[in-house]
């Protein structure tokens, strides 16, 4: 079922650049916006968002794809555009003045569901119904996660 095979993907993605940062430690940790500060005096994503987390969700979810029924390049894109999603939900976050790691609930994981789902949507057929639900799913799935990853001290702090 294809909105399984989503939310797992994307759930991989997300889970990627916190898995990546453990096991890499600080190598590779050069943030996607260089330390590039707007006029608003904020940076443009922040320095969490790095190449090396965009890699891995990219990587990952390319070479896990095929485990569950998709081609690599979908997983890859799952990923990448996964990535995406956070990185715009990060800029609006800085513009609308929210610190860095400060929690915006559905604009923390919508943007990173909804953009590999809309790009995938004609290949796997889906229905609007159908991307709603991997939405939906995304959003519950981190929302359950977020307690055990911070047990398990791989996220800072709970939700």
């Amino acid at each position: 079922m294809p909105v399984l095979q989503l939310v797992a993907l994307i759930t991989l993605a997300n889970s990627a650049p916190v898995l990546a940062r453990h096991v890499l430690g600080d190598l590779w940790q050069q943030p996607v916006d260089a330390g590039l500060i707007l006029r608003d005096e904020r940076r443009l994503f922040g320095r969490s968002k790095t190449w090396r987390g965009l890699v891995a969700a990219s990587l990952l979810c390319a070479l896990t794809a095929p485990l569950l029924g998709l081609s690599w390049m979908q997983g890859l894109q799952v990923g990448a555009l996964a990535m995406v999603g956070d990185l715009l939900a990060s800029f609006i976050k800085r513009r609308l003045g929210l610190d860095a790691g400060q929690r915006a609930p559905r604009l923390d994981s919508i943007p990173e569901a909804l953009l590999p789902t809309l790009a995938l949507r004609d290949a796997l057929a889906l229905s609007w119904l159908q991307v709603a639900l991997v939405v939906i799913a995304f959003v519950l799935t981190v929302r359950l996660a977020s307690p055990l990853l911070y047990r398990l001290r791989m996220r800072s702090r709970p939700w």
